[in-house]
């Protein structure tokens, strides 16, 4: 299983990017998704969580109302619209998901496989 994740880059408070995860190797409408991101010195947090079919999102309470999850089963892509951002979503940002079919977790020890990251910077 290969996750790839891509669009980050330099934006300025305010802003918006979107941010895309090609997944390859297995079933991609069998499995839950996650959008993670990770800031120097923080831990790694989950942002986002999608389920299998799409019909069901999760968000963390920092992002409500300025990012949507999606995701498209027929391209095997997973993206992040990150709309108003702020300099405190500046962070390397992952996509993950879990080992198990039609099994979603807020835990990031449930999700076995990871993308390579992309890094969302926002300047003020």
């Amino acid at each position: 299983v290969q996750l790839q994740a891509s669009g980050g880059g330099l934006v300025q408070a305010g802003g918006s990017l979107r941010l895309s995860c090609v997944a390859s190797g297995r079933t991609f409408s069998m499995y839950a998704m996650g959008w993670f991101r990770q800031a120097p010195g923080n831990e790694r947090e989950l942002v986002a969580r999608i389920t299998s079919s799409g019909g069901t999102t999760y968000y963390a309470d920092s992002v409500k109302g300025r990012f949507t999850i999606s995701r498209d089963n027929a391209k095997n892509t997973m993206y992040l619209q990150m709309n108003s951002l702020k300099p405190e979503d500046t962070a390397v940002y992952y996509c993950a998901s879990p080992s198990r079919a039609y099994y979603t977790s807020p835990l990031s020890s449930s999700y076995a496989y990871w993308g390579q990251g992309t890094l969302v910077t926002v300047s003020s």
